[in-house]
């Protein structure tokens, strides 16, 4: 569609649909333990890598609450992207970005978080 036309979305918008439909997934099981976590996208990670990454480029990190800060589960944009073959295996890699996230966050296996991750 037409950038003009109310329909047209862009490719961030739609990504960001992509993580809120991860996270509801989810929510349906986890609310309880994920309340009050905060869900964000950000094209690129920074440029300093966290001390526990060993190499690559990461898709998704998360950030235990801290400080009167909420807990947070941020969703880089362009690496997970550029990884995707098509839209389905995007929509499927957003979805397990959110669930290691979650699961990292929650101290639990991705598998403990949602019973069908595949995991790449």
């Amino acid at each position: 569609m037409p950038p003009q036309m109310p329909a047209h979305r862009t490719r961030a918008e739609q990504f960001d649909d992509l993580v809120l439909d991860a996270v509801e997934d989810l929510e349906r099981t986890w609310a309880r333990q994920m309340a009050g976590t905060e869900f964000a996208v950000e094209d690129v990670p920074p440029s300093d890598p966290a001390p526990w990454e060993d190499g690559g480029v990461p898709l998704g990190r998360c950030f235990p609450a801290d400080s009167g800060q909420p807990a947070r589960v941020v969703v880089y944009r362009r690496p997970v992207e550029l990884r995707a073959q098509d839209e389905e295996d995007l929509a499927d890699l957003v979805h397990d970005v959110v669930v290691e996230q979650v699961a990292h966050l929650l101290a639990r296996t991705p598998e403990e978080i949602d019973p069908g991750f595949e995991g790449r």
